[in-house]
C-alpha cells in the first residue's frame, strides 16, 4: 500500500508529564547558584508579551516591582552567598571537582547560613569548609592544602573553620584511605604501574600491622611510593615526590624509614633512604 504524504500541520500528542518536562527551557537548578536558578527577571522595556507599550497603571506597578526585586537581590544573605559561589565555581574548575560534591558542598553552607553560623567569619573560609567536608563525605580525595590553596587562604584557618562546621552539623566524617592518594602522586611524577602497585602492597601490610592509624594518608602514600622507588631501582627523588605530594621531604623521609622498620626493609634500604 503506497504512503500517503499529509501536507497539514504537524500534531503531537503528549501527556501532561511529556508536556511539561519537554516545555522546560533554560539552565537547570542547582544548590550552588545563590538563587538557585530560579531568579525572576523584569525587563526594563514598558512593553507586554505581544510588544504593545503598558498603560501607565502598570508601568507604575512595574516600575515598584523592579525597585523590590532589586532590593531583594542585595540583601546581606544573597550577597554572602553570590561570594561565596563565585569562589565556590573557581576552586571547582581548579581542582575538578565534581558536580555531586559542589551540590553538597552548597547544601552544607546554606545549612551554616540558615543557622546564622556565617557572621563574624570568613566567607571565604566557610565554603572551603564546607567543600572539604563534602570530598570527605563522597570520598573525593582532595586535602586541607589543596583546597586551602586554590581558595588562597591560610591552612590553619580552613582547618578552623572545618572543626566549627562538623561540630555545628554533627558530621562524622570518615579518614581518607591513603591509597586514594597513589594514583594522583604518581601521575604527577611519571612513576610506573609496577611501582604503584608495590606501593600499594606496602601500604596494605602498613595498615595490617597498625602503622597508618591516625598517620597524615598523603605523607603514607608518599612514603610507601618512595619506598616503591626504591625496591624497584626506579629513579624518583625525595624532592620529586614533596613537590608531588605537598609533603616535606623530612617527613617523607622519616616516614619510610618507620615503614622500612615496621617491612624489615630497613637493613636494605637505609642507605637510599637516608641519602
Amino acid at each position: 500500500m503506497d504512503k500517503v504524504e499529509v501536507s497539514g500541520p504537524e500534531q503531537n500528542v503528549f501527556s501532561s508529564e511529556e508536556y511539561f518536562e519537554k516545555a522546560r527551557t533554560g539552565a537547570k537548578s542547582s544548590l550552588a547558584i545563590d538563587d538557585m536558578g530560579l531568579a525572576t527577571v523584569i525587563d526594563a522595556k514598558n512593553k507586554d508579551a505581544m510588544g504593545n507599550s503598558l498603560s501607565g497603571d502598570m508601568r507604575n506597578t512595574f516600575s515598584r516591582l523592579r525597585i523590590w526585586d532589586n532590593r531583594s537581590k542585595t540583601r546581606s544573605t544573597e550577597k554572602s552567598m553570590r561570594t561565596a559561589f563565585i569562589l565556590l565555581n573557581n576552586v571547582k574548575t581548579k581542582l575538578a571537582i565534581p558536580d555531586m560534591v559542589i551540590e553538597k558542598t552548597a547544601y552544607m553552607y546554606r545549612k551554616m547560613l540558615a543557622k546564622k553560623m556565617t557572621r563574624g567569619r570568613s566567607i571565604s573560609a566557610l565554603i572551603l569548609a564546607s567543600l572539604y567536608a563534602a570530598c570527605r563525605e563522597s570520598n573525593t580525595p582532595r586535602t586541607l592544602q589543596d583546597i586551602a590553596s586554590s581558595g588562597n587562604i591560610t591552612q590553619k584557618d580552613l582547618s578552623r573553620h572545618v572543626r566549627i562546621l562538623i561540630n555545628t552539623l554533627d558530621l562524622k566524617l570518615e579518614s581518607y584511605d591513603s591509597s586514594d592518594f597513589i594514583n594522583r602522586i604518581a601521575s604527577t611524577i611519571g612513576i610506573s604501574e609496577k611501582t604503584q602497585r608495590d606501593a600499594l602492597h606496602i601500604l596494605s601490610e602498613a595498615k595490617e600491622k597498625g602503622f597508618a592509624s591516625g598517620k597524615n594518608p598523603m605523607a603514607m602514600a608518599a612514603s610507601s611510593l618512595y619506598l616503591s622507588c626504591i625496591a624497584n631501582s626506579e629513579k624518583q627523588t625525595q624532592k620529586q615526590l614533596s613537590a608531588a605530594s605537598g609533603i616535606s621531604m623530612v617527613t617523607i623521609r622519616n616516614r619510610a624509614g618507620s615503614l622500612a622498620k615496621i617491612l624489615n626493609w630497613y637493613g636494605l634500604l637505609t642507605q637510599n633512604i637516608t641519602a
